[in-house]
Parts: C-alpha cells; sequence; structure tokens
C-alpha cells in the first residue's frame, strides 16, 4: 500500500498556515514527499479540476490520486500508517485532540492573518516572499505584484475576515493568551499531551509553525514571551518517526482548562454566530464572540461542516468515553454551545469523498 502512497507531491507554500501543519505531520511520520510551490496560473487550474477546491496545500499520491484539506488528508494517513502514532486511539484523548485541532485551524487563522497582513513588517516582508514564490513567471513588475498579494489578502483575510482597527487588540490578545497557555504547558514536559507528539502539537503548527515563528512582529513576541514554544516547535520539526513513540499522559492534562475554557466562551459560541449567517443566506455578517464583534466578516459554510463534524465526533464515543468527555466540556462551558445551533445543514463536502475531493471552503451561500 505505501508504494501506491508515497512518495507524497505536496504544492503550497513555504509560507502557507496548512502546508505547513501537513509537511509537519508528513516529516514525523517518517512519510517522504516533495514540495513543490503552487504557482497560481500553473498549478491551481489543475488543483480545481481534481480536488474541486484551490486551497492549499493539495498533494497527489505515488499512483496520481489527488487529495486535499489537511485534516482529512492527516485522518486518513494515519489509517495507511498506524506507526508511530500521532491520533490518539483511547476516544477521550482523540475527541479533545480533534476538538483543539478544529480550534487551532478555524480560530488561530484570524491572528496569524493580522499578524501577517495588518501590519506593515509582515505584509512587506512576506509579500516580497509570496510574489518571487507564486508568481514566478507572471508579467508583472515585483512591486506590482507584492501590492496586489496585500490587496487580496488583507481584503480576504484581515478585512474581509472583519478585522478592525477597533478591534485588533483583541484579536491580537487571542495569539497572547494561546502563547502564555502553551509556555504554561511546554515548560515541564516536550509535547502537549507527554513525552511524544500527537495531533494536537501538529494542529498548533499551522498557526505558530507557518506564521507567528515566521512573522517578525509575532515571532519576537514569542522569543521574548514564551521560549519554551519556540523550543517546541524547532523540537517538533526535528522529530523523526523514531522519536515519535514517547507516552501521553492519562486522559488530558489539567493545563489545558484556559485553552478549553476559550473554546467554549468564544470559540464555539463563534461557530454557533457564523451557522446561524448561513442559515439567514448571509454572505457577510457581524459575527460576535466573547464580546467582541467582526464586522461584514465573511460568512463560512466550512465552518459550520467543523460544527456538525465536532458533533459527529461526539456521537461516535462509546457511552463510558462520552461520559467522561461531557464531563470535562461541562466543566470549561463547551457542552451548551456545542449543541446550541438548530438543524446544521453545511452543504459542504457532502457527496464528495474526503480528502480525494471537496468543495470550496471560505465561502458562503
Amino acid at each position: 500500500m505505501g508504494d501506491a502512497i508515497a512518495p507524497l507531491t505536496v504544492y503550497g507554500s513555504d509560507l502557507s498556515y496548512f502546508t505547513g501543519k501537513l509537511e509537519m505531520y508528513l516529516r514525523m511520520k517518517g512519510i517522504p514527499y516533495t514540495f513543490k510551490p503552487m504557482h497560481g496560473w500553473k498549478v491551481m487550474p489543475e488543483v480545481r479540476r481534481q480536488t474541486g477546491t484551490t486551497q492549499m496545500p493539495a498533494a497527489t499520491l505515488a499512483d496520481g490520486r489527488w487529495i486535499t484539506d489537511t485534516t482529512p488528508i492527516i485522518a486518513w494517513l494515519e489509517a495507511q500508517y498506524p506507526e508511530p502514532q500521532i491520533v490518539p486511539t483511547d476516544p477521550v484523548q482523540r475527541f479533545f485532540c480533534l476538538l483543539v485541532e478544529d480550534y487551532a485551524d478555524e480560530w488561530l487563522w484570524r491572528p496569524a492573518m493580522d499578524y501577517r497582513w495588518y501590519s506593515a513588517e509582515g505584509a512587506m516582508l512576506q509579500s516580497r516572499h509570496l510574489a518571487d514564490e507564486l508568481m514566478a513567471g507572471i508579467p508583472l513588475p515585483p512591486p506590482v505584484k507584492r501590492w496586489m498579494l496585500r490587496r487580496r489578502q488583507r481584503g480576504g483575510y484581515t478585512e474581509g475576515d472583519g478585522v478592525r482597527k477597533a478591534n485588533r487588540a483583541q484579536v491580537q490578545a487571542i495569539y497572547l493568551d494561546n502563547l502564555d497557555w502553551l509556555q504554561a504547558m511546554l515548560r515541564d514536559r516536550p509535547f502537549m499531551l507527554g513525552d511524544s507528539p500527537s495531533l494536537a502539537d501538529v494542529a498548533f503548527m499551522g498557526p505558530f509553525f507557518r506564521h507567528f515563528s515566521q512573522d517578525p512582529v509575532p515571532a519576537e513576541i514569542m522569543r521574548q514571551r514564551a521560549p519554551a514554544v519556540w523550543e517546541w516547535i524547532t523540537r517538533l520539526w526535528n522529530t523523526p518517526p523514531d522519536r515519535s513513540r514517547g507516552t501521553w499522559l492519562d486522559g488530558i492534562p489539567e493545563d489545558w482548562g484556559p485553552m478549553l475554557d476559550d473554546i467554549g466562551t468564544v470559540y464555539l459560541p463563534y461557530l454557533c454566530a457564523n451557522a446561524g449567517a448561513v442559515a439567514a443566506g448571509q454572505r457577510r455578517a457581524t459575527l460576535t464572540a466573547g464580546g467582541v464583534s467582526y464586522p461584514r466578516a465573511w460568512v463560512s459554510r466550512y465552518r459550520v461542516w467543523c460544527l456538525e463534524q465536532l458533533r459527529s465526533h461526539f456521537e461516535a464515543l462509546p457511552p463510558d468515553a462520552a461520559a467522561a468527555v461531557r464531563e470535562r466540556l461541562e466543566r470549561h462551558g463547551c457542552w451548551e454551545p456545542l449543541w446550541r445551533s438548530d438543524g446544521l445543514d453545511s452543504g459542504v463536502n457532502r457527496d464528495v469523498e474526503l480528502p480525494f475531493h471537496c468543495t470550496d471552503k471560505m465561502v458562503g451561500d
């Protein structure tokens, strides 16, 4: 089976949130791959034809099949390559790893994009890099390419996602809070669940590896404020398969508590607000979470699908594990907002075979 799958060819960007997450996973699993930039005018039309979307990363298997969307890619590859184990088999640990994966993917996205594209330091540096990496061969002057990238990214992922001067401090606080929580976890152990990396560690590599540790402003904050987090990122990149076989703690550590509190009081209510806007047929809406408003933010059907998936993960738990998970969710205010929205119907990834085909991620109706 391995001969039909590996080596993979990963198409993306070496500054990309989700490309970094997938690359980190492949390295820790020892799954061979090669990386190629996703040149827009050369690769993206084929990516859309093969996968249904132009999101990055996309990858081809050794047998020519295409795969997309890091969450189902990792789930699928984990079934093909069970060792070393990254996704816990313990159902309680597995559920909470999937929960924090969703949180890291969809909630930390906003501060990651803010620090890169709203700040002049990040925008000027990374627009130059992406223009060279992804727009090579396009016959435009380099300053024009960089301007086009900054305008596109700000319109889609900062201002387009509701970031304004009035709420920017709260958006940046999402990063600062997570930095403090992770620093407290990682002072005394190498990984989030113990002596071996898990899906939880991989999940946070989207924002922390390719954004917060590479963009100038958040990187300097990390070095000064959370050196254990800085060390953890490089440790993960340098963890080969034979060092991914340590032990995990029992259950979910108590020091995950502040992060789970944030999921319950801010992130899951945000998913519910987004689901309400989708149900109302809106493409943009003012979404409020944790007392912070995000005006005229893009409404995302994919994030309704995320809420559907979290419910499905819970419903698949055996009874004893479901009781333990519910108790912990209730303790952190996560239970009620997980079930608050009625009649979820994202319409995303229906009648498609993940990870081989999907629908667009960040699009309203």
